[in-house]
């Protein structure tokens, strides 16, 4: 079914489709993880093809339909119940105590289409009835705080991932004006924190920030964070750089250095002074640290 607009922006596509897996073997950055799971193709979030650094609109996916990233969103209608199915033959063969899940690694699983469809709200009830070994949640939507009680449900096994580039919010306009506001961002963290929960911020990719406020800020809200550069992109800056991150950086804030290797160095000082090293996780294998 293929239904223009759905409540949401007005500019955007909204497609529902049967697939016929839930879970995705997974490997390379996640190299911890045994699957992804994605709930949608494509991301509403960003303007004019998307978040400008999002990686994921250099990968075949993008190709899924017709039009650039960012103007269609394709929702896994029947996601739910092949998730059952799965995660009964991975209990049933004792691999699911073992197994490790990202949800999502190349959407965001609270994005507008979520709130009419609870695709990510239906597989999070799969994961209370048979849980994995782990389960990370990646979003950078405050819509999470909608799950919180099927969240607390799963706090033995989960770290909720808030994204958070950045911690000025002129930077935040400037590069994705369509994304959560920096202060609405970190009140999720908190209140997702408070509730009980891990809470993690992914700082992926780093943007320009203040890192002694940012630091300051991140000890508030989060259990830990994990700090990640261009060079994350998978394919060690290339995409990113083919992206022209380095023009865009120019043209909208006035400044270049947007591949710079050690540009993250006066942050992850910053973190690490205020938030001990242990809670300071950088790149590839931060993000696998489950």
């Amino acid at each position: 079914m293929v239904s223009k607009n759905a409540g949401m922006k007005p500019s955007r596509f909204y497609i529902e489709r049967q697939v016929t897996r839930a879970l995705t073997p997974t490997g390379g950055f996640l190299e911890k993880f045994a699957f992804s799971l994605n709930p949608y193709i494509g991301c509403a979030f960003g303007d004019n093809g998307g978040c400008p650094f999002c990686y994921v609109r250099m990968l075949p996916v993008a190709q899924t339909m017709p039009g650039a990233w960012g103007t269609w969103v394709v929702a896994k209608i029947n996601l739910p119940q092949l998730l059952e199915v799965e995660l009964k033959a991975l209990e049933a063969s004792g691999k699911l105590q073992d197994s490790a899940v990202f949800m999502s690694s190349a959407t965001d699983p609270y994005q507008g289409y979520e709130r009419l469809l609870k695709l990510t709200h239906a597989a999070l009830e799969q994961f209370v009835r048979r849980s994995p070994r782990r389960l990370v949640l990646q979003t950078r939507s405050p819509l999470v705080e909608r799950d919180a009680d099927i969240l607390r449900a799963l706090r033995d096994r989960l770290i909720v991932s808030l994204t958070l580039e950045t911690d000025d919010e002129r930077v935040r306009r400037a590069l994705t004006p369509t994304s959560p506001s920096v202060a609405r961002r970190l009140l999720t963290a908190r209140r997702l924190r408070e509730a009980g929960l891990f809470v993690q911020l992914a700082i992926a990719p780093m943007l320009p920030n203040r890192p002694e406020r940012f630091a300051r800020l991140a000890a508030e809200a989060a259990d830990r964070v994990v700090v990640d550069t261009y060079a994350g992109d998978g394919a060690g800056g290339q995409r990113s750089q083919k992206l022209g991150m380095e023009e865009l950086y120019r043209r909208k804030l006035g400044i270049g250095g947007a591949l710079n290797a050690g540009a993250e160095t006066p942050l992850i000082a910053a973190m690490r002074a205020r938030l001990g090293p242990h809670r300071v996780l950088i790149g590839k294998d931060g993000f696998n640290m489950t």
